[in-house]
């Protein structure tokens, strides 16, 4: 036995919930985590009106939950292959459970800014894990999946919660305390599938923050890294700035409107991850950062006009390019991963797309109090994402199509010889 290596956990199904149950499971707890995430958006206007904090103070809330996540996915993020999937997968949702109590019994920003902290601590920890797993029972769907329901939760947080607010009593209590009620669910769940990968040593060691790649991926990495930077850059524009934005282009104080936005835009992503989930890889990028320049093209034409209608149009081919530009980019370098390499990679994937995601946002809210104000700091970020996006476009011709190292294909992952990894006999059972 590799003196590195802990005995093998059982590669036979012994709880009640079979693999391809399990993926579902494993499926609706990103769901939950990112609609967590998105689930505030509609509420920073209560909670503006109720506390009385200023615009910064709202990117402020957003940037420091991708903050937190960040530091999550550097020190959590290879965890979960050493210790397994499961053990962690439990703690983060208990994290998250504990982040919700917290979000429906604040009573001000300080603790606002603590359950955000919490949220993404728990939700850095989770996304690699789960992520990793979802590879574990089947690679090509789990590699579809990790693109698909990011794009999924994060429409229905946002859509949910702006009804919840604008039609139901107590919002910023009773939206927490539902997604507080799937979380334990989802956790009984977890407690009830196989681990789908065996136990390494090492775990202490994975701990410390670094950013190190597999040989097999590097390439892959930086030909799809500025794809995801430039798309969750446009995520946050939506998560920070397009609550208040949306409101005053239609003239409206609804929490529907405040949410409706990111929902747009993430509900087109998901459904842009389905429909050209059997084009080439390099196909779905270009279309994305095709429609990324495009739709924001749109989004600034609607600002400069005030025409709620077009905002929305390009808002929907935005969404075109994110969904295709992140499922991109996760399907170049995913299908390249080894068994014990997918969760830590993963996770960095998730730490470029929450740098996108945050820096601007954060910026942009300063921008909004000190600089021009809501309309000019929006046009200003929007050209930005165009910027990125094509940069992106630069660096994916230039890096060209990275091809798989040997013994790997994009389509069957890791060749398996002696001992067989625990998700290729978990995968064999689901087919």
């Amino acid at each position: 036995m590799n003196p590195l290596e802990l005995p093998d956990r059982t590669t036979t199904s012994s709880r009640p919930i079979p693999p391809r149950a399990a993926f579902y499971v494993l499926a609706s707890i990103v769901v939950s985590l990112l609609a967590a995430s998105s689930a505030p958006t509609p509420l920073y206007a209560a909670y503006q009106a109720e506390w009385g904090f200023t615009p910064i103070t709202t990117t402020v809330v957003f940037g420091i939950y991708a903050i937190a996540v960040l530091s999550s996915l550097l020190v959590f993020g290879k965890l979960s292959d050493h210790v397994g999937r499961r053990p962690v997968l439990i703690g983060a949702i208990a994290a998250q459970a504990a982040a919700m109590v917290l979000f429906s019994t604040a009573g001000g920003v300080d603790e606002l800014l603590l359950a955000r902290i919490v949220q993404g601590l728990s939700t850095g920890a989770a996304l690699g894990a789960v992520g990793a797993a979802m590879m574990d029972i089947d690679r090509p769907r789990g590699t579809m999946a990790n693109a698909f329901v990011p794009g999924l939760g994060t429409a229905t947080g946002a859509l949910v919660s702006g009804f919840v607010v604008q039609y139901l009593p107590a919002p910023t209590h009773a939206i927490y305390l539902g997604l507080l009620a799937v979380f334990v669910v989802q956790a009984i769940a977890v407690s009830l599938i196989d681990e789908t990968v065996t136990r390494e040593r090492g775990a202490l060691a994975s701990l410390v923050p670094e950013i190190k790649l597999p040989r097999t991926v590097r390439g892959a990495v930086l030909a799809a890294a500025p794809v995801i930077f430039a798309v969750w850059a446009l995520a946050g524009f939506y998560g920070s700035l397009g609550p208040a934005l949306v409101r005053t282009l239609v003239g409206s104080t609804s929490a529907v409107y405040g949410g409706l936005g990111l929902f747009v835009l993430a509900i087109v992503a998901a459904m842009s991850v389905l429909a050209l989930r059997k084009a080439q890889t390099t196909t779905v990028m270009y279309t994305g950062i095709a429609a990324l320049v495009a739709g924001v093209a749109l989004t600034l034409l609607a600002i400069h006009l005030s025409s709620p209608a077009l905002f929305f149009v390009g808002t929907a081919v935005a969404g075109l390019g994110f969904g295709s530009g992140f499922q991109g980019g996760i399907r170049t370098v995913l299908p390249l991963t080894r068994p014990h390499e997918s969760s830590g990679v993963l996770s960095l994937l998730f730490v470029t797309s929450y740098l996108g995601m945050g820096i601007p946002s954060v910026i942009a809210g300063v921008l909004v109090v000190h600089g021009g104000g809501l309309i000019q700091t929006s046009e200003e970020y929007g050209a930005l994402v165009i910027v990125l996006a094509l940069l992106a476009l630069v660096a994916l011709l230039l890096r060209g199509r990275p091809q798989p190292a040997p013994g790997l294909t994009a389509a069957s992952g890791p060749a398996v010889t002696g001992r067989r990894p625990v998700e290729v006999e978990s995968a064999e059972r689901v087919s």
